[in-house]
């Protein structure tokens, strides 16, 4: 985990790097306190990604908590139907 004091902002190309070797966030203090998250874009890509995915699940096991499932069975023969497959 890489932490640096704001002022280091004006040195972009250092940011750069540091969020490239880190492939993580990095935090930028003022006076001590975090204050900023930056990261990598590929970074921040991935970890949406894991957040889109987290909550689908969530939601699909919260429906099926609830009983808000069909078989398989039935939804392949509705496509079947619908799809003249």
């Amino acid at each position: 985990m890489q932490i640096v004091p704001m002022r280091d902002l004006k040195d972009t190309v250092k940011i750069e790097a540091l969020c490239s070797e880190e492939n993580g966030p990095v935090f930028v203090t003022k006076n001590g306190y975090g204050r900023l998250v930056v990261m990598d874009i590929e970074f921040f890509e991935r970890t949406m990604n894991k957040l889109y995915e987290a909550t689908a699940v969530a939601k699909g096991l919260e429906d099926a908590a609830k009983g808000n499932v069909r078989s398989g069975e039935d939804v392949l023969n509705e496509m079947r139907l619908k799809y003249g497959l």
